[in-house]
C-alpha cells in the first residue's frame, strides 16, 4: 500500500493534529509515517515493536527526516506492560490478528489512554483465518472487543482492499470514555 494510501486510510480516526500517540506493533513503520503526517510537527509517536531489526529500521529512516511528528522508536512487546504516559491515541495496525488473547492485550492498551482519547485499529476483514492473519478480527467482532477493554463503540473510518493480498481492510476507531462517562 502507498503512503498516501495508509495516510488516506487512517485519515478520520487521527481527529485534530498534535498530541502524543502510540503505534503498537509499528514495524518499520509505515503506518507510523501515515500518522506522523497527520499528527504534524506538533504530535510525538512512540514506535513500539518487538523486532530489534524493525526498531533500527525506523531509527536508520529517522536520521533523513523532513520535520514533523517526533517518532520515538522502542523495542518492546504490546503483550507486556509497557510503562506509558496517558495517550491522545494508539494506532494498532495489523497487530492484533497475531495475538492470540486479543481481549487481554486490548484491555492492557486501553489503560494507556487518556479519557477522550482514541484506539485506530488497521485490520483485514475476514473471519477465517489465514497463514498470515492467524487470529482475525473482523469489523463485525470488533465491538465486542472494545466493549471488553472499556472503550466506546468503534466508528469505521476507512476501508480499501490490500494490494498484496486482495483482502478487503478496514481502519476503525475506539474512543476512550471521557471522565465519569460510561463506555458506549
Amino acid at each position: 500500500m502507498e503512503h498516501s494510501e495508509m495516510v488516506a486510510l487512517i485519515r478520520g480516526g487521527v481527529g485534530a493534529p498534535g498530541g502524543v500517540w502510540a503505534d503498537i506493533g509499528a514495524g518499520t513503520g509505515n503506518f507510523t509515517w501515515a500518522l506522523r503526517e497527520l499528527l504534524g510537527p506538533a504530535g510525538t509517536i512512540h514506535a513500539i515493536d518487538r523486532d530489534g531489526k524493525a526498531i533500527a529500521s525506523q531509527r536508520a529512516r529517522l536520521a533523513n527526516a523532513p520535520p514533523g511528528a517526533t517518532i520515538v522508536p522502542r523495542q518492546a512487546d504490546a503483550t507486556r506492560p509497557l510503562g506509558l504516559a496517558a495517550l491522545d491515541g494508539m494506532l494498532a495496525a495489523n497487530l492484533l490478528h497475531f495475538l492470540p488473547d486479543q481481549p487481554a492485550v486490548l484491555r492492557q492498551l486501553a489503560g494507556y489512554l487518556r479519557p477522550g482519547g482514541r484506539l485506530l485499529v488497521v485490520e483485514y476483514d475476514l473471519a477465517a483465518p489465514l497463514r498470515f492473519v492467524p487470529y482475525p478480527l473482523p469489523f463485525a467482532a470488533l465491538a465486542s472487543l472494545t466493549a471488553a477493554a472499556g472503550l466506546g463503540q468503534p466508528a469505521l473510518v476507512g476501508r480499501r482492499v490490500s494490494p498484496s493480498s486482495g483482502i478487503a481492510m478496514y481502519a476503525a476507531v475506539a474512543p476512550s470514555p471521557r471522565l465519569g462517562a460510561p463506555a458506549a
